[in-house]
């Protein structure tokens, strides 16, 4: 080999080397600024919903999980992630039955893996399911299920409720009517929700100096309320307060039988949109409201609003916010923790923890896991251009004045 020959050589290895070290670098510094290969995803954080898309409460079902499919997307700026952890949902029909709620979560439990649940629209379904949440150690959202004895009697540390409970319905309900000698009769359906409504009703309104003097339940599944409204008109109570939820409601019966035309004022809960529809014979009602689209004045609840129109061409729902307010939880938790969803860790985060929802402020009490929140005092109005009557404030009750008594002995 001539000199000439291995100078040449030198020189190509030289440049081929230097040319390997310039796509190396190229290489190394396009991965670290242009991303390169996506880094794997976390594991998935499964959130199980078990609530009703069929029966009785589907309304109500369907209004939640639409309200916490929107929280997911308005609390994760669209990611639907967590600290790099992806957010599945998975849906289960309890069909309004409870002993099918309760092989629904075990399905979700175990096939499906899930580490979170939310639900039910029922509260018998709720109560048959929070046994699981702790034999399975299960952090469990109870949204919209009402009864106390969830968040009393029947709890567990793994229980926390974004709705609000009979009690906080009792406390606001007898704030709107009960005054010294005021008489008062109860219609309310012959259910868990019910009867509880109607036990913490009555103290509520005797400590306000009014008294119960008649109590009607009946059968969901029955739409005629004649004999009960008859009852009611012979005991000539100054109010009727009713409890009530879902399908075949009395409304349209206590307009025809002309309760208000008797003397008798009528109070209640107001409705989701559909059953506000067959209340206009009960405009200038008082009562109490646990969520109407255009009551909270916020930002969330302005988003919540807009994005629910636009996407489904119909205002949010009586319990749309909720479903919302349960995601914005879930989420602030679990940004709380870094996406660790073990119980022990999600239940240190969220007892005492505030969280912001539609609705306003709300924070789960450290003692029973209950979600204190605002409710409001309203009047059903008409309102031109709208096809039902509207409820109107006439003032907020703040999370600390509805605030209900602690009812799981955790004092």
């Amino acid at each position: 080999m001539t000199l000439v020959n291995w100078k040449w050589m030198k020189t190509g290895i030289a440049a081929v080397a230097g040319l390997a070290l310039l796509l190396t670098g190229c290489g190394a510094q396009s991965s670290s600024s242009s991303g390169g290969e996506a880094a794997p995803a976390k594991t998935p954080i499964k959130i199980g919903i078990v609530t009703s898309q069929t029966g009785a409460l589907e309304a109500y079902g369907k209004q939640s999980i639409r309200g916490f499919e929107l929280g997911l997307e308005y609390a994760t700026k669209g990611t639907k992630a967590v600290a790099g952890h992806p957010l599945q949902v998975v849906i289960a029909d309890t069909e309004t039955k409870p002993d099918v709620a309760k092989q629904k979560a075990i399905k979700l439990l175990e096939n499906d893996k899930v580490n979170i649940l939310m639900g039910s629209a029922s509260s018998t379904d709720a109560l048959a399911i929070l046994p699981l949440a702790q034999e399975y150690k299960k952090v469990m959202v109870v949204e919209p299920a009402v009864a106390d004895a969830i968040t009393g009697s029947q709890w567990n540390r793994y229980i926390f409720r974004t709705g609000r409970n009979s009690s906080q319905d009792a406390i606001g309900g007898a704030a709107a009517i009960a005054k010294p000698g005021v008489k008062i009769a109860i219609l309310a359906p012959d259910s868990a929700y019910g009867r509880d409504g109607a036990k913490a009703f009555k103290p509520a309104v005797e400590k306000l100096g009014a008294k119960v003097i008649l109590e009607e339940y009946q059968a969901t599944n029955t739409p005629d309320f004649t004999a009960n409204l008859q009852k009611i008109i012979t005991a000539k109570p100054d109010y009727l307060y009713v409890i009530w939820a879902g399908a075949n409601a009395p409304w349209q019966q206590i307009s025809d039988m002309k309760l208000p035309d008797k003397g008798i004022k009528v109070s209640t809960i107001a409705p989701d949109i559909a059953a506000l529809k067959t209340m206009g014979g009960i405009v200038g009602m008082e009562g109490l409201a646990i969520y109407y689209y255009e009551l909270p004045k916020n930002p969330i609840n302005d988003w919540l609003v807009k994005q629910h129109q636009a996407k489904y061409n119909e205002p949010p729902d009586l319990f749309t916010a909720g479903g919302m307010a349960a995601a914005l939880a879930i989420v602030e938790a679990l940004n709380k923790t870094g996406g660790d969803a073990t119980a022990d860790k999600l239940i240190s985060t969220m007892e005492g923890m505030p969280f912001d929802t539609p609705k306003g402020p709300m924070t789960f009490r450290k003692e029973d896991h209950q979600a204190l929140q605002t409710l409001y005092a309203i009047r059903l109005e008409k309102k031109d251009g709208v096809a039902w009557p509207v409820p109107v404030l006439l003032r907020a009750m703040s999370p600390e004045e509805s605030a209900p008594p602690i009812l799981n002995g955790k004092k």
